[in-house]
Parts: structure tokens; sequence; C-alpha cells
């Protein structure tokens, strides 16, 4: 896609908080006043478009970084060899009834989800990651899994389905540190789904560069 199709593209959720982020470094900085830091915020949130999103940032260093910057920090296709552990830190099992796991609750390095003629709902779109590398490992059986990550984590499937449905959605974060969810497994005669939740993001990132940001911004403050 070249650069102008790429600016015509309506702006995400994400999209806003990114430059959102480049506009508090900026004043945490003294590159830009209080006011002209919130006249931005105001039009940041009322931007259509990632032209338009550009626009508010191009008299900053940031800006130039993230044209020399690649696009995405590609994840790999598999964990690492010996970082996942064999025995699961959460077994998620439905049979001929219903299990979820969702809201904030810690995501482990392996999750087992099993659906035999029941349904499966794992929400990560607020869990804590306590690791980079998480697998899940699915099986429906005449049953349904649908696994939701947010927006800002990579996100990977390998399996199939046997007369069912197996789908991942590929997701590359745009964040070398963000978390990674590994999908594998099996549906036969049944539905495995994973996909990214929109204008979902992982606290724990926007937490790292908040607190980045509060640091500059003391020292600012401290001169």
């Amino acid at each position: 896609m070249d650069l102008q199709k790429q600016t015509e593209l309506r702006a995400s959720d994400a999209d806003r908080d990114r430059i959102a982020d480049i506009l508090r470094e900026a004043l945490a900085e003294g590159r830009l006043t209080a006011d002209e830091h919130a006249e931005r915020v105001e039009g940041v949130l009322a931007a259509k478009t990632v032209g338009e999103l550009e626009g508010f940032i191009r008299d900053l260093p940031a800006a130039h970084r993230d044209r020399a910057a690649p696009a995405f920090a590609a994840a790999p296709n598999r964990p690492t060899m010996g970082a996942i552990p064999a025995d699961p830190d959460d077994n998620v099992v439905a049979v001929f009834s219903s299990a979820v796991r969702k809201g904030r609750w810690r995501a482990g390095r392996r999750i087992h989800a099993y659906a035999i003629f029941g349904s499966v709902e794992i929400d990560l779109s607020e869990a804590l990651f306590e690791y980079q590398q998480v697998v899940i490992k699915t099986v429906s059986v005449f049953g349904n899994i649908e696994i939701r990550v947010p927006e800002n984590v990579s996100l990977r499937g390998t399996g199939g389905g046997v007369l069912g449905n197996f789908e991942v959605a590929p997701l590359d974060s745009t964040d070398p540190d963000a978390p990674v969810v590994y999908i594998d497994g099996w549906a036969v005669l049944g539905n495995v789904e994973a996909k990214p939740k929109r204008g979902k993001l992982v606290a724990d990132i926007l937490d790292r560069v908040q607190r980045k940001v509060d640091k500059s911004l003391r020292k600012h403050l401290d001169r």
C-alpha cells in the first residue's frame, strides 16, 4: 500500500492512542506548551483518517523516527523452543456446558481449552500478561471456542478443522516487547476462532509508556 492510500485509511482507536502518546512525550520534553498539547489532543479525538492524525505530529521528531522504522515487528510463527511448559497453567473446559475467562485475570504461559458439545470463551483483552509468549491449546468437538486478544499484541495460529472451522486472524504488534499469543489445536465438527477485539489494548504496555512519560515530565518540571 502506497503512502497516499495509507493516509486515507480510517483511523482506529489504536492509531489515536499512538499519536496521543507522542504528544504527551512532546509535552514532557517541552516541545509543546500545555495549550498546544490540549489543542492537538482535541484534534486527535476528532480526526477521521490516518493522514489527519499524522498532521498533529508532523513537526515533532517522533514522526520522522516512525517513518524510518519498520511498519511492524513480525513475531515468529512458533514459540521459542523450551519457553512454554508442557503442563497447562489453566484449563478451561466445557462439556455440554459453557466456560468463560474474561475481565482482569492473569494469563499463564500455557492455557488448554476444551469444548465438547459446549462453548468456551477466552477474552484476553483485559488480561495481565506475565509472559511475552502465551500458548492456547484448543480442542473443539461439536463445540465452539472463541478467543479475543487486544489489538496491540501479536497473534499466530497453527491447527486445522476436521469437518469444522479453525480460524485465526494473524496480527502483528508494532511493539517488539508486546506479548505473542499462539493458538494451536483442532476443531472436529466444531469451531475455533481467534481474532483481535477492536479498541482493546494491553494495559501493561500503555502503563509502561505512561510511566516513561511521567518520568520525563518530572525531570522537566524539576529543572
